[in-house]
């Protein structure tokens, strides 16, 4: 479970760092296709692997395009424009995005709390946004940009749910990253152009967050995830804000604004409202009337 969250809050300062030189859909790419082969080389140990059926594929098409491709390219534009601090804490809205959108495609129930978190959650994010757009440290459209992949998230969250009770994880996210790198493609001569320019460190990032953050590290999550409660085990992905921001600010030297941590314990506090249940009102026996009885 710590690999795997220090991996993750790796990706979001790795993202930063190659921000500077290597375009977003080159950085896409790149990295997607370095994902497809680490994820294929593990498919190979995978006993009983077969090839998705026909009703599989719509799903997986729409997850793949929305949590791999549009996530990669949108949150890759995010980081030239906000600190990674901030985009993991935005980021974190995708939780409570996950049980809206599970309300009108999964038949989940609309609480109160839902809303309640919904409310809450947004209103960080309105925070982060009035900071960062008045700050020196980033702006609006990236904090729109970074919204915008949250909910790619969710929506690739609600496909995974509908797919994994016939898939398997492993192979699941074959596909997903497959059909991502293919979303992906038209940065292809931008991609062959970095590979010939860019520096030799920042080709070895771009590995890096294709094999680590992606392909390992979900094992590692998925294995994890095997040995705990699913709920309280999810609750820990809080943590990958507040790490993203210690190596931010080790590695790059960047910390974000007082009021974005204040906007990003708002949207924590939201999907933890989201998490509530109200309890059912215990029903009081109603007093039996008379008892007829006969000799």
């Amino acid at each position: 479970m710590a690999f795997t969250l220090l991996m993750w809050a790796s990706a979001f300062v790795a993202i930063r760092h190659l921000g500077r030189d290597v375009p977003p859909g080159a950085l896409s790419l790149g990295r997607l296709l370095v994902a497809v082969v680490a994820l294929g080389v593990m498919l190979q140990f995978q006993r009983n692997r077969r090839w998705p059926t026909r009703r599989e594929w719509p799903l997986i098409v729409l997850g793949g395009a929305t949590w791999i491709g549009i996530y990669n390219l949108t949150l890759n534009e995010a980081e030239r424009r906000i600190d990674a601090g901030t985009a993991a804490l935005i980021v974190q809205i995708g939780p409570i995005l996950v049980a809206l959108l599970a309300t009108f495609f999964l038949g989940e129930r609309l609480t109160r709390w839902l809303l309640a978190g919904l409310a809450v959650g947004f209103a960080g994010v309105v925070v982060i946004g009035r900071v960062s757009s008045t700050g020196g440290n980033g702006d609006l459209l990236g904090v729109v940009l970074a919204v915008v992949a949250a909910l790619t998230f969710a929506v690739g969250v609600i496909t995974q749910k509908k797919l994994l009770g016939a898939m398997s994880a492993l192979e699941m996210t074959f596909w997903y990253y497959v059909v991502g790198a293919v979303v992906c493609l038209p940065w292809a001569g931008e991609l062959v152009e970095v590979a010939g320019e860019t520096s030799v460190a920042n080709l070895g990032w771009i590995v890096f967050l294709g094999v680590f953050p992606s392909a390992i590290a979900f094992t590692t999550w998925a294995y994890a995830l095997s040995h705990s409660d699913a709920g309280k085990f999810a609750m820990t992905t809080f943590l990958v804000p507040f790490i993203t921001t210690l190596i931010a600010w080790l590695a790059l030297g960047e910390v974000p604004a007082a009021l974005a941590f204040g906007g990003g314990a708002l949207c924590i506090i939201g999907v933890l409202l989201t998490r509530r249940t109200t309890r059912p009102v215990a029903q009081v026996p109603e007093c039996p009337g008379p008892v007829e009885t006969r000799p």
